[in-house]
């Protein structure tokens, strides 16, 4: 029996300008912001939704190899891909180009793990395609009790929420003595700043750091959690 290809998947993505939205939309985000304080973190939570931001990384560890890949977006330079050491960086000229490009080498790929991708990565990545008009090689959704095709490390370290407490992939690498992707010099906020700035590359570098840190997490899961 051929054994299944795995392969791990995490993703970055940046906002949209607040300004840049019609007076509709701003309203609807704002409804519910009577402080200051509310409105800076609707302004600041817009890199979270597909309908108001854009992905501009997706990282993927092969489960099994040392491979490792990041397609990214770069909007100033030609596209190129860029191998050091264990991974290979891909750039892509837009989201479109970048999404297309992420379909036709996932579909080389029988099972996916994520740390919470079913509750953003996976539906993140689906609806951003079909705005840019992609179909999506196969379902990233499946049904979470019933199919082993997307092990979200999330769900699985919880038992499905059976734990009250759902801890963040810090704290979960920290359990388990893995270096944490968290604490380097970027964070996931810092993204969409550094995506206006051009720093494309330094994106795609701390999309590779989260990546490897839930390869490494799902490794331990693998061996010691998962009864099949």
């Amino acid at each position: 029996m051929t054994k299944q290809k795995r392969v791990v998947i995490d993703i970055e993505t940046a906002g949209c300008d607040f300004e840049s939205l019609d007076d509709i939309s701003k309203e609807f985000l704002l409804k519910y912001a009577d402080t200051e304080e509310k409105e800076k973190e609707v302004r600041e939570s817009l890199s979270f939704y597909p309908v108001t931001a854009q992905v501009v990384a997706i990282g993927m560890a092969e489960a099994d190899s040392e491979k490792n890949f990041v397609l990214y977006q770069n909007t100033q330079d030609k596209a190129e891909s860029v191998k050091e050491k264990d991974v290979e960086f891909i750039s892509f000229s837009n989201e479109r180009e970048l999404l297309d490009g992420f379909w036709k080498k996932i579909a080389d790929y029988q099972q996916i793990v994520t740390f919470n991708g079913r509750g953003f990565d996976c539906p993140f990545l689906m609806l951003r395609s079909a705005v840019n008009n992609i179909k999506s090689s196969k379902n990233l959704m499946p049904n979470r009790y019933s199919s082993d095709m997307h092990i979200d490390l999330l769900d699985r370290l919880t038992f499905y929420g059976s734990m009250r407490r759902r801890f963040n992939l810090h704290m979960w690498c920290k359990a388990f003595s893995i270096p944490s992707p968290k604490e380097g010099e970027v964070t996931g906020y810092q993204v969409k700043d550094l995506f206006k700035a051009g720093e494309f590359l330094k994106i795609a570098r701390y999309c590779l750091g989260d990546v490897i840190a839930t390869k490494k997490l799902f490794q331990y899961w693998d061996k010691y959690l998962s009864f099949k």
